[in-house]
């Protein structure tokens, strides 16, 4: 839609021809782009109390095997009988994941892999975790030393558009 410099725009409405990044330095433009445009999949890992742990080393063989591919836990719940293990999976940029780039390739070899090797301890694909499971999974991973080097992928911030009123 083509908008002439003449018109007069009312003060109430949306302008569509500039981005809310224009304003900023252009450093912090590509930073913010390739923070929104990063597609995360998170896969929640259920196994049973007793096999928790043996679930978290099957784990991190896994991410040992496919050094490629940002992996991290993202949040860490429970129930009465199952310990809830959310695993982050980062795809890569949004673009390169609908070309399928070799980033995107080797993430969804990862979740295969992910989805046969760990079998025993149900995975499902799941929807970001809350904040008190990311907080956990904060401190778990500060419990096992490996917080600083392992970046927790942020939830995804959800445009206003999307908000659902019921």
């Amino acid at each position: 839609m083509y908008r002439s410099a003449d018109q007069a725009v009312p003060a109430d409405t949306v302008d569509l021809t500039t981005s809310p990044t224009d304003d900023l330095e252009p450093a912090r433009a590509a930073d913010l782009a390739d923070d929104v445009d990063t597609v995360v999949v998170h896969v929640a890992l259920r196994p049973r109390r007793g096999s928790a742990r043996r679930c978290l080393a099957g784990l991190a063989a896994l991410a040992a095997a496919h050094p490629d591919v940002a992996v991290a836990v993202t949040g860490l719940g429970k129930d009465e009988r199952t310990v809830r293990v959310t695993v982050g999976v980062e795809l890569g940029p949004r673009a390169g994941v609908a070309r399928f780039s070799p980033q995107a390739q080797a993430a969804y070899a990862f979740v295969s892999d992910l989805f046969t090797t760990l079998y025993d301890h149900m995975p499902v694909y799941c929807a970001e975790p809350g904040p008190a499971e990311r907080a956990a999974a904060a401190g778990l991973m500060a419990s096992l030393g490996v917080g600083a080097e392992t970046v927790v992928p942020a939830p995804r911030a959800v445009p206003a558009a999307e908000h659902v009123l019921a």
